[in-house]
Parts: C-alpha cells; sequence; structure tokens
C-alpha cells in the first residue's frame, strides 16, 4: 500500500517515465541473446551462432527462453509492486472469450486486416510459408526448439507494447493512439537492424512493432487475445 501511495503521488511525467522504464527493461532482456551470442558462446565455441550444430542451437535457444521468460516475470512483478499495475492478474482475469465479446465489428476487421497484412507481408518475404520452409530446413526439433524461442520473443514485445502505451498516456490522455507499437519500432526495429545488418529489416520490423502495438488496442487490451494475435502475425 505504501507503494502505491508514493506513486499515485507522482506526477504524470514521472509515472510516465517508470512505465517507459519498465518497457526498456523488457527491450534490455530481450536484448539478452546479444551477449550471449556475441560474448559468451562466440568465446567458447570460437565462431558465431549461423555456424552451431544441432544442440549448441538448443542449448542456445533454451538459456535464451529461460532468460527472457524469468527476466518478464521480474519486470512485471517490479511494475505491480512499485505501480499497482499487475499484468498478472489481468492476464487472469480477462479471459479469451471475454475479450472477443467486448470487441466491436470494426475493430475485427482492422484487426483481421492487419493480421492478413503481416501474413502476407511475410509470404512474400520468405517466398512462402514461413512454417514449412523452416520445418523443412531444421527438422521437426530444431524447429520445435526454434518456436518455443519465437513464443517467449512475443511475450517480451506485448511487454514492450504494454508499458510503452501506459507512458504515452500518462503523458499525452490520449489511449487511441498505439503508443506502445511506436516504442516496439523505436526499439525491436532498431534491434534488428543491428543484428540482422540491414536496414530494410529494420524498417519492415519496426512497421509490425506499430502494428503490433494497434493489436494490443483493437483487442480492447486483452492481454491473451493480444499475444495470441500477435503469435499468428509474428511466427505464421
Amino acid at each position: 500500500m505504501k507503494t502505491m501511495t508514493l506513486t499515485k503521488d507522482k506526477n504524470r511525467f514521472f509515472q510516465g517515465l517508470d512505465f517507459l522504464s519498465y518497457a526498456l527493461e523488457a527491450f534490455a532482456v530481450i536484448g539478452f541473446e546479444l551477449l550471449l551470442a556475441y560474448v559468451i558462446e562466440i568465446n567458447v565455441y570460437g565462431y558465431d551462432f549461423r555456424s552451431f550444430n544441432m544442440w549448441q542451437s538448443i542449448l542456445h535457444w533454451t538459456l535464451t527462453v529461460i532468460v527472457w521468460v524469468f527476466g518478464g516475470l521480474y519486470v512485471i512483478k517490479e511494475c505491480a509492486r512499485k505501480s499497482g499495475v499487475d499484468l498478472i492478474r489481468n492476464f487472469r482475469e480477462k479471459s479469451l472469450i471475454r475479450g472477443t465479446k467486448e470487441m466491436s465489428l470494426t475493430q475485427w476487421v482492422l484487426l483481421i486486416t492487419g493480421t492478413a497484412f503481416c501474413l502476407i507481408s511475410t509470404w512474400l518475404d520468405w517466398g512462402g510459408s514461413k512454417v514449412l520452409k523452416e520445418f523443412s530446413k531444421r527438422g521437426p526439433v530444431l524447429f520445435t526448439f526454434q518456436y518455443i524461442y519465437y513464443l517467449a520473443e512475443v511475450f517480451l514485445v506485448l511487454l514492450i507494447i504494454v508499458f510503452g502505451q501506459y507512458a504515452f498516456e500518462k503523458w499525452f490522455k490520449n489511449d487511441k493512439i498505439p503508443y506502445g507499437g511506436i516504442v516496439v519500432a523505436l526499439t525491436w526495429g532498431l534491434g534488428h537492424w543491428f543484428t540482422k545488418g540491414s536496414l530494410v529489416t529494420g524498417i519492415s520490423t519496426a512497421i509490425g512493432g506499430f502494428v503490433f502495438g494497434g493489436v494490443y488496442l483493437l483487442t480492447r487490451r486483452n492481454l491473451r487475445l493480444s499475444y495470441l494475435f500477435l503469435c499468428i502475425m509474428f511466427i505464421l
């Protein structure tokens, strides 16, 4: 109760900074993979992840997922303790079915349009089904671990969206703009530009991140429904 009182006594600017810090913490958790790949593993193996064998890839994804999940949960707990915004409670209380009933026809049309845009973009980028191509390339074992990795990544991207949205709404008192998507575009998008070495990849990721931010608002901030659609857009 004391922590929540202190948070409420802060002005909107500092409350927004707190939420933005949680978004950046979630992004920093994603960044652990850079430390693992470009500092630890490259010194242990003598080569980067593009040359990993099956077991090295599995170990990489497993360690990354463990840190991502526990790191994300830590940020959620920190936010709940300091601000009273408890995403775990929100996730439990807002069911998937309830979320679908709360949405208007317009929201569904926009959501499905955005999903179709992402799926078509992925299809064109991969020259076909991303899922089938990755399964064919990696085989069932590596494919399974990689997609678990994707699920954890979407979890952290959603946290960046949620906390970024809270931050900018505190500052501007406007809940119609997908601020969380802008934060994802500026963090996750730039991160992909750096790691992939491609401006085009960074821009496309940034655009996708902005669309992801719109998903959170269109689902009326239902975390279960948002996560489901983000997984469809990102993974498929």
